[in-house]
C-alpha cells in the first residue's frame, strides 16, 4: 500500500472556522457513532479543508479558539511552562464553565506546535486523530484542540507527576520505590496492550520514559502520538515506513529495514523497564564506551541473579522484592531479544507484571536493630536475674563435688569466644554510649 506523502504546508492551509458546519457531513457523523475509526491515511486535503471538527464528531473533542488558550494560559506566560519538546512548548492552564458552558473545571496541559520545530502539522493531526478516539485509563485524555490559521495546539488532562523520566532521573528527585515502578511499568503496559489489541491495532513507535506521564497516584498514562502509525491489516506482517523514533528505544530491526511491528513497541517497552530497573537511561554518553548503550550493556546480565543485583538500582538501597526483581529481569530479557517473533505479547506482559507490585519477599536490604520497648526490656531484666541465679547454684554445686587443682583449670581454659550482645546489653551500651554492632554500621548483604 502506497500512502502519498505531503508535506507541512500541504496540510497548514486547510483548517478553517468551525463555523462552517453544514448538514452536508452528516454521514460522516454517523460512520464515527458506529465507531468506525478513522484513520490519518483517510484525510485528504479535501476533507480537511471541509472542517476537521465535522470527521471528528462524536469523539467529545473541544475545538478551542487561539484567543481562549490565550486566556487560560495567561497569554502563554514563561512561568506556565510545564516543559517542552520536540513538537514545541507545554503551558499549563484552567478550564471552567466560564470559559465555554459545560466544560469541567480542572487544570490542563496546553501544547502549542512549534512550527519550525522537530514536529509538524503532520504530527498534530495524528495525534489528534489516534487521542480523539481512542479512550483508556492508561492513555492520557485529550479535551480538545486548536486549528486556527498556523496556530496548532492540543489541550490535554493536566498530569501532575510529570513525565516517568523526570521522576527517574532528576537529579535531586526522591527515588521512585520498588512497587511504584512496577505499578507504573504495568500501567504502560496495560496502555500499550490496549492500542495492540484494538479492532485496528495501533503501533505507538515512541515509547520511551519522556512520553509515560504520571497522574497523582502514579497511574501511567501514555501520551504523545505524533508517530503512532496503524498496524498491518489482512495478511501484512509490518508496516513499511521511514525510521522515527529514540536512539535507544527503537528495535533493531526496525533500524535496519523500517519494518514496523507491534514487537517493535515490546522492544522499546523492554527497554523502559530496564531503566526501572537500573536506574540508569537508555543511553547515556556520560559512562564507559561500552555502557552508554543501556539494552547492549546490560541485557547479558539479566539471567543472572548474582549479577542482577549488581546492576539494580543503587537508590533503591536495596529496598525491592528479589524474586520480583528476578522475574522483572528475565521479562526485559525477552522483550529485547534481537528477533521480533521471540518476544512476548504485550499481553504477556501484563499478565506477568500483574502479581510483581505485590511482590513482599525479604527485600535485599540494610541489617536495622529495633530497640524493644521498656516492658520487654523489664522482661528479659527478669529472665537474666533468674537465669544468673540458676547458674550460681549450679556453679556452687559443682565446685563442693568437683574441686580441681588451680593449674589444671588453668591449662583447659577454653579459648576466646564470640561476643554476643543480649537485647538487654545493647540496650546498655545505647545508653551508656558504649561500642555496640549498631554503632560499627552492622549490615547484612
Amino acid at each position: 500500500m502506497t500512502v502519498k506523502r505531503m508535506t507541512c504546508l500541504s496540510f497548514v492551509p486547510c483548517c478553517i472556522k468551525i463555523e462552517s458546519s453544514t448538514a452536508k457531513p452528516r454521514k460522516v457523523v454517523a460512520k464515527q457513532t458506529s465507531f468506525a475509526r478513522l484513520s490519518v491515511s483517510d484525510l485528504s486535503s479535501s476533507t480537511l479543508s471541509e472542517d476537521l471538527s465535522i470527521s471528528l464528531a462524536g469523539s467529545n473533542l473541544h475545538v478551542f479558539t487561539f484567543g481562549e488558550l490565550r486566556v487560560i494560559t495567561q497569554n502563554f506566560a514563561s512561568s506556565n511552562i510545564l516543559g517542552e519538546g520536540g513538537f514545541g512548548p507545554v503551558h499549563k492552564g484552567f478550564i471552567d464553565d466560564k470559559l465555554r458552558p459545560g466544560l469541567k473545571a480542572q487544570p490542563v496541559a496546553v501544547k502549542l506546535l512549534d512550527l519550525d520545530g522537530l514536529q509538524g502539522h503532520r504530527e498534530w493531526l495524528t495525534e489528534v486523530i489516534f487521542l480523539g478516539q481512542l479512550r483508556h485509563p492508561h492513555l492520557v485524555k485529550l479535551i480538545g484542540y486548536c486549528c486556527e490559521d498556523e496556530h496548532r495546539l492540543l489541550v490535554y488532562e493536566y498530569m501532575p507527576r510529570g513525565s516517568l523520566e523526570n521522576q527517574l532521573f532528576r537529579r535531586y528527585s526522591v527515588s521512585l520505590p520498588w512497587s511504584t515502578r512496577m505499578k507504573i511499568a504495568l500501567g504502560a503496559a496495560k496502555g500499550l496492550a490496549f492500542l495492540h489489541e484494538a479492532e485496528k491495532p495501533v503501533i505507538y513507535r515512541d515509547f520511551k520514559t519522556s512520553n509515560i506521564l504520571l497522574d497523582s497516584d502514579y497511574t501511567a498514562k501514555l501520551s504523545d502520538f505524533g508517530l503512532a502509525k496503524d498496524g498491518p491489516e489482512g495478511d501484512d506482517t509490518h508496516v513499511s515506513t521511514r525510521v522515527l523514533g529514540t536512539q535507544g528505544y527503537a528495535a533493531p530491526e526496525y533500524i535496519m529495514t523500517g519494518h514496523l511491528t507491534a514487537a517493535s513497541d515490546v522492544y522499546s517497552f523492554g527497554v523502559v523497564l530496564l531503566e526501572l530497573l537500573t536506574g540508569r537511561k537508555s543511553v547515556d554518553k556520560t559512562r564507559p564506551h561500552r555502557e552508554q548503550n543501556l539494552a547492549e550493556w546490560a541485557r547479558p546480565l539479566l539471567k543472572d541473579p548474582r549479577k542482577l543485583s549488581r546492576i539494580m538500582d543503587p537508590r533503591l538501597e536495596g529496598q525491592y522484592s528479589e524474586l520480583g526483581a528476578q522475574k522483572a529481569a528475565a521479562l526485559a530479557y525477552q522483550c529485547l531479544r534481537s528477533r521480533p517473533k521471540f518476544r512476548p505479547t504485550v499481553s504477556t506482559v501484563v499478565r506477568t507484571l500483574e502479581p510483581l507490585k505485590d511482590y513482599n519477599d525479604d527485600s535485599v536490604g540494610s541489617f536495622v536493630y529495633i530497640v524493644p520497648n521498656q516492658s520487654v526490656l523489664h522482661k528479659e531484666h527478669h529472665k537474666e536475674g533468674d537465669a544468673q541465679e540458676g547458674l550460681k547454684k549450679e556453679k556452687s554445686h559443682y565446685h563442693k563435688h568437683h574441686q580441681l587443682h588451680h593449674a589444671h583449670r588453668h591449662m583447659n581454659k577454653s579459648p576466646k569466644s564470640r561476643t554476643i550482645y543480649s537485647e538487654t546489653a545493647l540496650h546498655q551500651n545505647i545508653r551508656t554510649g558504649l561500642s555496640s554492632p549498631i554503632h560499627h554500621g552492622l549490615k547484612r548483604a
